[in-house]
């Protein structure tokens, strides 16, 4: 014996104003201030057969958004706390492009096998670059391919639907269907103004591929269905959305700006300058995706662009892709439908 007093353990969870107490009644106070369902392990003794009678662990909740105040303040500063995803970004857009490396893979290999096996008369690829059917099927079984991956893998990553995650919306596009029309119309004067303002020019590739037979049509239906829905998801659903929440993000690093929240349904809300920026980065690409077609003239790539900005337009003020695959869509079935009325059933194409 030193003759000093002899001080208990420091007890952690007590205050220290707290007076001092027996054994028994600190068990029995610990045991009253433990609540059920808070995360900690409820007091036990030898009699439950449980840690062999060593002093229970706390428990930390797993759920890494729990409140702060559920924890003593001794954790508070250890949870981590995650802002929501922005989705689609520029990380999500890599992984589509990696599903379309993949879905060119697999097209290759189906076209092998067609070529192997002269489907349509058909046995060279050099002879299947000019074939309607060739030109237009690799180019479905490509964007199916595409597809089939992103339902597989964003899923998974974003933890919702696919189309969820693109901001579908169709319920959407359906109330303002007629108001879409309107924009598909909007569209169809640029075009008909372009043309008047700068002529086309004749003899260019997407004209030798109408002269072919039969090309026309196939032109026709998979110009309102394949191509609408596929180009507007890559350029609207993934491009669009990466390029406006990088812009916002770059502003709230560099000008201390604080971070949008998210609206009602979980997606982004950017600054205007986010979304003018965003249209004019995404249609300069969407412009050049057609450009060859029509001999790189000036006049078809500014339309394309001026056309392009309306899609952006419709995508971001309804928070709707399918409203913009519908306009692009009625945009491209009103063309069709004029060509086709003006050559007589595609017969008489000298007259475009």
């Amino acid at each position: 014996m030193t003759g000093l007093p002899e001080h208990e353990p420091h007890n952690m969870w007590s205050s220290p104003d707290r007076p001092a107490s027996s054994d028994a009644e600190t068990e029995q106070a610990e045991t009253d201030e433990v609540p059920a369902g808070s995360g900690f392990p409820q007091p036990y003794g030898p009699e439950t057969g449980e840690n062999d009678g060593h002093p229970p662990t706390p428990v930390l909740p797993h759920a890494t958004n729990a409140p702060l105040t559920d924890l003593p303040p001794q954790f508070n500063e250890y949870v981590p706390v995650r802002e929501p995803e922005r989705i689609p970004n520029f990380g999500h857009l890599g992984i589509l492009v990696i599903l379309l490396l993949f879905g060119l893979i697999c097209t290759g290999l189906l076209t092998q096998v067609a070529l192997a096996h002269h489907l349509w008369g058909v046995s060279s690829r050099h002879a299947a670059i000019g074939d309607i059917h060739y030109t237009l099927g690799t180019e479905a079984l490509l964007y199916l391919f595409t597809l089939a991956g992103c339902l597989l893998v964003f899923p998974m990553v974003w933890h919702k639907s696919f189309f969820a995650g693109i901001q579908w919306n169709g319920d959407i596009a359906l109330r303002l269907r007629w108001r879409l029309v309107k924009a598909a119309m909007a569209c169809l004067a640029l075009a008909l103004l372009s043309t008047l303002v700068v002529p086309e020019p004749k003899n260019t590739p997407i004209d030798k591929i109408f002269h072919a037979p039969g090309a026309a049509w196939l032109l026709f239906g998979f110009g309102v269905t394949f191509a609408p829905f596929f180009e507007e998801t890559f350029f609207r659903g993934f491009l669009l959305p990466a390029i406006c929440t990088a812009c916002d993000w770059f502003a709230e690093r560099t000008m201390d700006q604080p971070r949008r929240p998210l609206g009602a349904r979980g997606h982004p809300q950017w600054s205007t300058g986010a979304m003018i920026a965003g249209s004019v980065a995404t249609s300069i690409p969407f412009a050049l995706l057609h450009a060859q077609q029509t001999g790189w003239a000036i006049g078809p790539f500014v339309l394309l662009v001026g056309v392009s900005l309306v899609l952006c337009a419709v995508r971001l003020s309804t928070r709707s892709l399918a409203s913009s695959v519908l306009v692009h869509a009625v945009y491209n079935f009103t063309l069709f439908s004029i060509m086709m009325v003006g050559t007589h059933g595609f017969r008489h194409l000298g007259k475009f």
